[in-house]
């Protein structure tokens, strides 16, 4: 059975108007995503891949072409439609956490469950059950400031699980990290992509990020210029908390309802 297609992206182009000067950010760019990938984009600076993040994660819109997210054609849609699609089918984690400096772990993972109006009580379990994936179910109530860099972008990956999206979008996600940290990040997400099926796309210029990924996909001069899986993709080594460790997590949460 064919695995299902979460993203298509056919054609797109994105023509930047600066001053007189047209700068041709993407050129015609397709490429097609199925449940359960994971990925990265790269290239160097102004290859196009941040632009091709931003309306994959429909945070832009293409110039032309088409982009359909779970069969729904998002490239001509409202702002507000947007939005909406961008709260509930897709998490992101960046490369600065962007977490509420004066607000608990717990606190910030609910954030995006506020906005879609969930209840208290359901948040809180959420985004409870979001921690322990990530091994901070017993950090839930610390503030940023006391937490080490990586158990931060913990906390931000949890805040990008907890609305069930169809993807997970990571931009840069160990570029503030030390090499220790950024290997149990790498484990948390492979984990993730491997045990529950999350589908995650990185946009990454390091080649030690794509080598943790099954498949990487390059852009230069805002074409893409290569598409190649990985046969053996580099291993994170696990970290010491509970989500990384074989069989804890059962991929029916999801359809459990549980996040």
């Amino acid at each position: 059975m064919a695995e299902k297609l979460v993203v298509k992206a056919v054609d797109l182009t994105k023509t930047y108007i600066m001053g007189e000067v047209e700068v041709q950010a993407l050129q015609g760019a397709s490429l097609q995503v199925q449940s359960g990938e994971l990925l990265a984009i790269m290239g160097p600076s102004g290859s196009g891949k941040s632009t091709l993040m931003n309306i994959l994660g429909c945070l832009d819109q293409p110039t032309s072409g088409h982009y359909y997210l779970e069969d729904v054609n998002v490239a001509q849609l409202s702002d507000t439609k947007l939005a909406q699609i961008r709260g509930k089918r897709i998490g992101f984690v960046f490369q600065s956490f962007n977490l509420l400096p004066r607000t608990s772990a717990l606190a910030n993972v609910e954030l995006p469950l506020v906005y879609m109006g969930v209840g208290r009580g359901e948040r809180r379990r959420r985004s409870i059950t979001a921690l322990e994936l990530v091994g901070l179910g017993d950090r839930a109530h610390h503030k940023p400031n006391e937490l080490s860099g990586g158990q931060q972008q913990r906390v931000a990956i949890a805040r990008a699980l907890v609305t069930d999206p169809a993807i997970i979008m990571a931009d840069e996600p160990t570029g503030n990290l030390d090499s220790k940290s950024s290997e149990e990040i790498m484990g948390i997400f492979q984990h993730l992509n491997e045990v529950r099926g999350i589908t995650i796309i990185f946009v990454t210029h390091e080649p030690d990020i794509a080598e943790h990924t099954r498949r990487v996909v390059r852009l230069a001069d805002g074409v893409i210029v290569e598409d190649h899986a990985i046969a053996n993709p580099r291993r994170a080594a696990a970290m010491g908390a509970t989500p990384v460790k074989s069989g804890l997590v059962q991929p029916s949460l999801v359809t459990q309802g549980a996040i």
